[in-house]
């Protein structure tokens, strides 16, 4: 598969991808675990058919010490054994928040409160924040057919 639009070197493109990576950061500083943020964005990935983000995040979670099995799974989150319940409640809001479409309402109260269980408000901003930067690169790779399978670990930041 060839890519519609090389994202690298299209000028507005570029500028976009520029404040996009500037937004990830500031989840990171907000103390959701590293390794919640990949399961995050890898969940909305596979929801959202994004091989590129897919191949990206469970080699990242790989890379970051995440496990085979857990990586695995994730697909299947509610049914496995191995995640925890922060974990869970952020991967329910993933979900959520990815198929909002699906839902009249958006994302339901107890799915939310669920969360805030285990994520005080900064935490909460920032998966709110990174589940809608995850769909974001999602929609622009997979509207302009970028192709996966070469990622390497820390490629692009």
């Amino acid at each position: 598969m060839d890519a519609r639009l090389d994202l690298f070197t299209n000028p507005v493109l570029g500028k976009f991808i520029k404040h996009l990576n500037a937004a990830a950061r500031v989840a990171l500083d907000a103390g959701v675990p590293l390794t919640t943020l990949e399961l995050v964005e890898l969940r909305a990935s596979q929801i959202n058919g994004c091989a590129v983000c897919v191949d990206m995040h469970s080699k990242d979670a790989a890379h970051h010490g995440e496990t085979p099995v857990r990586i695995n799974l994730v697909a299947t989150w509610r049914e496995a054994t191995v995640y925890t319940d922060a974990e869970r409640a952020a991967l329910a809001l993933t979900e959520a928040g990815t198929r909002i479409a699906d839902a009249a309402g958006g994302v339901p109260d107890d799915v939310w409160l669920n969360a805030s269980k285990y994520y005080d408000e900064n935490q909460l901003a920032a998966l709110v924040g990174a589940i809608a930067g995850i769909n974001t690169w999602n929609r622009i790779n997979v509207m302009t057919q970028q192709p996966a399978g070469d990622y390497v670990p820390g490629q692009w930041g």
